[in-house]
């Protein structure tokens, strides 16, 4: 097998093991947190526990973006499988809600592996099969977000939260080692800039293309976040009970990772052909219309059919955004370049479900669907006006430039 080929199914099951271990313990915190004796304030520390991680990630993920362009991206992606693998440890042993803040803020700073993995594969598979190989590596995170809340719920109703979280850094450990033995990172360049966040956000500010991107990724996290808090209840509001409403939310979460792993890989074939940025205005668009679509379906099976029409485009997304990460950016600047589009992606993670909160409050449940709706489609304008801006090569040299 090719060397590329071998390091994409490595890193995808790697990614996969990463993003289910995630998704089985981190849906049941606020469950755990009354399993050790929290009876106040639940809400409020299940909110803490879960924008913590992201905030910090966000903080801390252009400084490990440029130790792995100095250092290499496979180190970086050890350090983080054995830092997830020990927090989780630790986190089945926890007795007080501050314990368990503490290593969720941890989690954020010292975390990175799937961005890792991400970069090493945008650089090391030949350009003409860059598209497939970034949507192949975005279907591992959506398998693991269907895989990990099953297999959480039960090792959490057959024995207890803890075992689960156990669980996780035993899957981590294993992931990691994956990544030691079978895992080459051949085409790597070590960057000779100067290793300071300020300096990455310097180079960073003079590639307008890789700055459009950022925020392309910022934008589109934060309109797919807002419908996290509420869609739960508008199962609810259109007629289920609250005891049904969490398994049909499941369901339906996972109608769109379903979509993912069936249509992601074919988007990236296409990419591969017609171009990133195309690829991206038709996901844009088609989530946009998607998500104003689900409005008008008050029948759970109507709009579940919805749900996995707007998964089966809205899937070309963000393996498009990556590949035009890898498009932008020199070789030697990869690293902090997918670190950038990490926080970037965190941001929007950690303000998503604040925003979808707060306008279904005041408003209704609809309104986050037009809201969401409507901010893809403006996200599809900026793609399409970021079309503008100058070549790959010009952006490589002013890079190159400021990095000298």
């Amino acid at each position: 097998m090719e060397s590329w080929k071998k390091n994409l199914w490595v890193l995808w099951f790697g990614s996969l093991i990463v993003s289910s271990s995630f998704s089985m313990v981190v849906p049941f915190l606020p469950l755990f947190l009354i399993e050790i004796g929290v009876t106040k304030n639940i809400e409020m520390w299940s909110g803490l526990l879960f924008s913590a991680a992201f905030f910090a990630g966000a903080l801390s993920s252009p400084f490990w973006g440029s130790v792995g362009d100095k250092y290499g991206r496979k180190p970086m992606i050890i350090r983080a499988g054995f830092v997830l693998c020990i927090i989780y440890l630790l986190t089945a042993f926890v007795t007080h809600p501050v314990q368990l803040l503490i290593l969720r803020i941890l989690q954020g700073l010292l975390s990175g592996f799937i961005p890792g993995a991400i970069a090493i594969v945008g650089t090391n598979t030949p350009e003409k099969r860059v598209g497939y190989a970034l949507s192949t590596m975005s279907t591992a995170t959506a398998t693991g977000s269907i895989m990990g809340p099953l297999l959480g719920g039960v090792l959490s109703k057959v024995f207890d939260n803890r075992l689960a979280f156990g669980s996780a850094g035993v899957l981590c450990f294993l992931a990691t080692l994956l990544v030691i033995f079978y895992v080459k990172e051949e085409k790597f360049v070590p960057s000779k800039g100067k290793l300071s966040v300020f300096n990455t956000l310097k180079q960073a500010a003079v590639n307008k293309m890789l700055m459009i991107v950022l925020v392309l990724t910022m934008v589109t996290q934060f309109s797919v976040m807002t419908i996290e808090p509420v869609l739960s209840l508008y199962i609810v509001e259109i007629g289920h009970s609250a005891s049904d409403a969490s398994i049909l939310a499941g369901f339906i979460f996972s109608l769109v990772g379903i979509a993912s792993i069936i249509f992601a890989p074919r988007w990236g074939k296409l990419a591969d052909k017609v171009g990133f940025q195309k690829i991206l205005m038709i996901g844009l668009f088609a989530g946009g219309i998607g998500s104003l679509l689900q409005i008008p379906f008050h029948n759970i099976w109507a709009f579940s059919v919805v749900r996995f029409l707007y998964g089966c485009f809205f899937c070309a997304v963000f393996p498009a955004l990556n590949g035009l990460v890898v498009r932008s950016t020199p070789s030697e600047f990869r690293g902090r370049a997918f670190s950038l589009n990490q926080t970037a992606n965190q941001l929007g993670g950690m303000l998503g479900p604040l925003a979808g909160g707060a306008i279904s409050g005041v408003f209704s449940i609809h309104t986050v669907f037009l809201i969401t709706g409507l901010f893809l489609l403006l996200t599809m304008g900026l793609a399409y006006w970021s079309q503008r801006f100058g070549s790959l090569s010009a952006q490589q040299a002013s890079t190159k430039a400021i990095d000298g």
